[in-house]
């Protein structure tokens, strides 16, 4: 089945230019969640949506020059924003759909998403294309620099039970996929779920 995510594309690419300048004090949310994930020099990580590549430069530093950061994104305009603010050289960038990675199984350690469960057209099929290219034991960050109660604020919507970050309706969406909920964080200031791989 081919997914149309036009819609993803289009929202993306009329904001990428200003992106960064949206969200000028994200950057040591990002450092925390990634910190978070647990990485060791040496380890393979890909990030998830990677956007304009605002994760890439903490993953570098956690896996070290040993070790492998992919940014993986739909939008173009956002992989190229990631080019001019310099974060190529803290990873490499793939043109990719996170539902269907050019990856082998097993082939990561790690996988961090940032703001990404929210964009994906079906979670629990898509968090089990993430499972696929991660190593038993290997852990999963899903994190947002907001809350889900604050997101919805500025989005100028209501929070609901149905969300797919609602602890209730995220644990068995992980689970469903090989993956184990190991913390839950939903505070105004981050939003962090932590998985692990299951055998």
């Amino acid at each position: 089945m081919t997914r149309d995510h036009t819609r993803v594309q289009e929202f993306f690419a009329a904001r990428a230019a200003g992106w960064d300048r949206r969200f000028p004090d994200d950057g040591p949310a990002y450092t925390a969640a990634v910190a978070a994930l647990g990485l060791r020099p040496g380890d393979a990580v890909l990030d998830a949506g990677c956007g304009t590549g605002r994760a890439l430069p903490a993953l570098r530093a956690a896996v070290g020059e040993r070790g492998t950061v992919l940014g993986a994104d739909l939008t173009p305009e956002m992989l190229a924003e990631a080019v001019r603010a310099g974060r190529r050289r803290g990873g490499r960038l793939l043109l990719a759909d996170v539902t269907r990675l050019p990856l082998r199984d097993r082939a990561l350690d790690a996988v961090f998403g940032a703001g990404l469960i929210g964009h994906l057209p079906e979670p629990g099929r898509d968090l089990g294309e993430l499972a696929r290219v991660v190593r038993p034991g290997g852990r999963l960050a899903l994190f947002h620099p907001l809350g889900r109660a604050a997101l919805a604020a500025r989005q100028g919507r209501r929070i609901t039970d149905d969300d797919a970050r609602a602890e209730p309706r995220l644990r068995p969406l992980l689970a469903g996929a090989g993956w184990r909920l190991e913390s839950y964080t939903d505070e105004p200031g981050r939003f962090l779920a932590l998985a692990v791989r299951r055998d």
